[in-house]
């Protein structure tokens, strides 16, 4: 094996080490911010994931305000869910979570979707009799108004035979689908 040794001369003068200066402030600037963009895109994450969690949670008959939805996250422990709005929240967060970090690898089916209904409502023990399953009661989403009136804003398809065939119209219509969504 040859090896060669090179020797390079450079002729430092000040108009090279001002260069080489301004390309490490623009180094460090930029670490800074990375830094800080980093951060504030977590703020950003924790801000829309409160407040997913409680929409959705709320849809439900949830009471809990975004501010209490926080407050529980921030400070999860399972052994203290006796409630069933804490416990929805807590599992709708991790089903939320498990979504956003395997999105490539959930697939719109049957099986992953039921999965995610199980772990959603893993925390419930109201729901232990439906978890992973198709809804076996009818229910509607509803309004409820701080005068204690309520109104129903859809209503939601029958459960039994008519749940189980539209999730089958719907997983076969995102499968088919390609001008609507693109199936990375």
């Amino acid at each position: 094996m040859e090896s060669s040794v090179y020797i390079f001369r450079l002729n430092l003068d000040w108009q090279l080490i001002s260069l080489i200066s301004q390309i490490d402030r623009f180094d460090a600037s930029w670490a800074a911010i990375e830094r800080r963009e980093k951060q504030s895109l977590k703020q950003l994450k924790s801000i829309a994931t409160v407040r997913s969690v409680g929409a959705s949670t709320r849809i439900e008959g949830s009471t809990l305000s975004d501010e209490e939805v926080d407050r529980i996250l921030k400070n999860i422990d399972i052994s203290k869910l006796v409630d069933r709005d804490s416990q929805e929240v807590v599992g709708y967060f991790e089903a939320l979570d498990i979504i956003s970090e395997a999105f490539n690898d959930i697939q719109i089916a049957e099986g992953d979707i039921k999965n995610l209904h199980n772990i959603l409502l893993k925390y419930s023990s109201k729901d232990e009799w439906h978890k992973g399953n198709y809804k076996q009661h009818s229910n509607a989403v509803e309004a409820k108004y701080p005068d204690g009136k309520s109104q129903i804003l859809f209503q939601t398809t029958e459960p039994g035979f008519d749940t189980e065939t539209a999730m089958s119209n719907l997983i076969d219509w995102y499968h088919r689908e390609n001008s609507i969504h693109s199936t990375c």
